[in-house]
């Protein structure tokens, strides 16, 4: 029998870069398990954890969670799933993080997203909801059938803070600034795989096939 080694991976992109979808499609073809810190992040705080209420005070008062919360936080949750391969998702945000999670595991490799703010300036302004039932529209590829209104109840639709065109500049230049110095991190690790694209139906078969080539290579070396 070929043992298997348990293969550790991070997901990296901004907001609108497509990185939900990818991540679900590694899940689905690879069996790694999908760790969204965002996800673990609430968990904890509604079970009113230690670092959960830490996290919380942090939160209401406007702060950024500080960097050795959130590694105890995903550090914690990481080391329930000793036995399974997993994709992290939004950790590590700093060099600091990435170096916590150095400390523990060996992160085998990282998929950089790399979509052109114009593109998702474009995907995330173009988003219209409906407040009340939560249905989004996308004025170019999901529009409504009447322009504004809600195609069930004809009631008006809004555009959320976070899909403002101010907002969406923001959020994207303050992810860059955030960033860069972590892909340059695992960059000189020489484990960041970067994929460049518009659409990620044509980004996912680069990511698919790295993939399988990786795990295939980490395998051999087991064997």
């Amino acid at each position: 029998m070929v043992l298997q080694r348990v293969v550790r991976a991070v997901i990296m992109g901004p907001p609108g870069s497509g990185k939900g979808t990818v991540s679900a499609r590694i899940t689905k073809s690879f069996g790694l398990k999908h760790l969204s810190s965002g996800d673990i992040l609430r968990a904890n705080i509604n079970a009113k954890t230690e670092l959960g209420l830490l996290t919380k005070s942090c939160i209401d008062q406007g702060q950024l969670v500080p960097d050795d919360v959130m590694s105890r936080l995903i550090l914690s949750e990481l080391r329930t799933m000793e036995q399974s391969g997993w994709l992290l998702d939004g950790f590590p945000r700093t060099v600091s993080q990435a170096e916590a999670l150095d400390d523990v595991y060996t992160v085998d490799t990282v998929i950089n997203l790399n979509v052109p703010f114009q593109t998702i300036r474009q995907r995330l302004t173009s988003r219209w909801t409906h407040l009340p039932s939560g249905r989004v529209y996308n004025i170019d590829f999901n529009p409504p059938k009447v322009a504004g209104l809600d195609d069930e109840t004809g009631e008006p639709l809004i555009q959320r803070d976070d899909d403002k065109p101010e907002t969406v500049t923001r959020r994207l230049k303050s992810y860059e600034t955030q960033t860069e110095p972590v892909l340059e991190y695992y960059r000189s690790k020489g484990v960041l795989e970067t994929f460049t694209g518009t659409e990620t139906n044509k980004i996912w078969p680069h990511v698919e096939a790295f993939l399988h080539r990786k795990l295939s290579s980490i395998n051999q070396r087991v064997a």
